[in-house]
């Protein structure tokens, strides 16, 4: 059985990634609102849900690194 713990970061994990397919979406349709190419467009949601993916593994280790010290 899965404790509350591992529960717990499974579903911070989901939603992470929820969330950042969101914001690539939102890119991508802006930029295709902003009359970029289909491919262009596409680049640009993948690059900003990498980007997102990134900062969010980047504050999570940053506070994983400060509740260690306490």
């Amino acid at each position: 059985m899965m404790s509350d713990r591992a529960a717990l970061i499974l579903l911070t994990c989901a939603l992470t990634v929820v969330v950042a397919a969101l914001v690539g979406a939102g890119a991508g349709y802006l930029a295709r609102r902003d009359h970029a190419t289909y491919p262009a467009a596409l680049i640009r949601a993948a690059v900003t849900f990498a980007a997102t993916l990134t900062l969010a593994a980047t504050i999570a280790s940053a506070l994983a690194a400060v509740g260690n010290q306490y």
